[in-house]
């Protein structure tokens, strides 16, 4: 028989395959061909297959096309991602999520960010910056389950990758947004203030009730933004909108210009000044991997 559903776990050249409408999971291997075609089928991945009925395995026979793919952690077709820091132990490092929203959003993947640990102590400032920028933000605790329901609730039918720097909570997260999840944490080293990578493989997780998916990220913490052009980093962050077109010249870089109306913004504090410099940053990034 042929049955189209999701992969939701890849293991050792074993793929297990979950159809929308059925709790079966099917475990298959890939046809040949896809390896003499340089393809990897992926978590995440719609695939059609063939079952032997009598043993319930069978061949991957197509891969649907992808919406999207990362290459670490290797998942394809992601909707949303959920991006983690805490307001201590560790200390934020805010360079880093702004580099995950921008290149989340360069893959078309709505970020959701989530201020950890607000228990220890409040996340207001970090609020104000990402709320104001216009992304879904959350303060959550995972030790109190402070807005553990509402963060619930933006995951439901959406496949969601979870990704901050080790030690912030992800784990944490999990185990209170999946029932029964009991996933791996790591403690966090006093000395260096990281905690120990504690998720070993990719899987897709089903949410309470089977309406969406999400997955922790192994050793995940940032993407690379030299492969893009600099004239589009400006568009990926929704802040400067209001403000882009309004520069005295068209190629405005935003960053040190006479007349731009982005820079005059973050004057009169319409924009925050962590996420200019993280801008700033990103665009040298960019032009100093650029080849001509």
């Amino acid at each position: 028989m042929i049955i189209q559903g999701r992969i939701i776990k890849g293991v050792g050249g074993f793929y297990y395959i979950k159809p929308s409408a059925s709790d079966t999971v099917f475990e298959c291997r890939a046809r040949g061909r896809f390896r003499k075609d340089g393809i990897t089928p992926l978590v995440g991945d719609i695939v059609n297959c063939n079952i032997d009925a009598a043993s319930g395995t069978g061949l991957i026979s197509e891969i649907l096309p992808r919406s999207n793919s990362l290459i670490r952690p290797p998942v394809a077709n992601v909707t949303r991602i959920a991006i983690v820091f805490s307001v201590v132990l560790p200390k934020p490092n805010l360079f880093t999520v702004d580099k995950l929203i921008t290149s989340a959003m360069y893959a078309g993947i709505r970020p959701i960010i989530c201020i950890n640990k607000t228990d220890l102590e409040g996340g207001g400032e970090y609020f104000e910056i990402y709320s104001g920028a216009g992304f879904d933000t959350l303060c959550v605790s995972a030790e109190t389950g402070e807005n553990i329901d509402r963060l619930s609730e933006m995951l439901r039918g959406e496949l969601t990758v979870f990704a901050g720097n080790s030690g912030v909570g992800k784990s944490s997260i999990l185990n209170r947004v999946l029932t029964g999840a009991e996933l791996a944490t790591g403690e966090v080293s006093g000395r260096v203030e990281r905690g120990k990578h504690t998720t070993r493989h990719s899987e897709l997780m089903p949410l309470d009730g089977g309406d969406g998916y999400i997955i922790d990220t192994p050793g995940f913490s940032s993407f690379s933004v030299a492969d893009m052009d600099e004239k589009d980093l400006c568009r990926l962050f929704p802040e400067f909108a209001p403000y882009i077109d309004k520069c005295g010249f068209a190629d405005c870089s935003h960053t040190v210009e006479k007349g731009c109306a982005v820079l005059e913004a973050l004057k009169g504090g319409k924009i925050s000044a962590s996420r200019h410099e993280s801008y700033k940053a990103q665009y040298k990034e960019i032009l100093d991997n650029k080849t001509y």
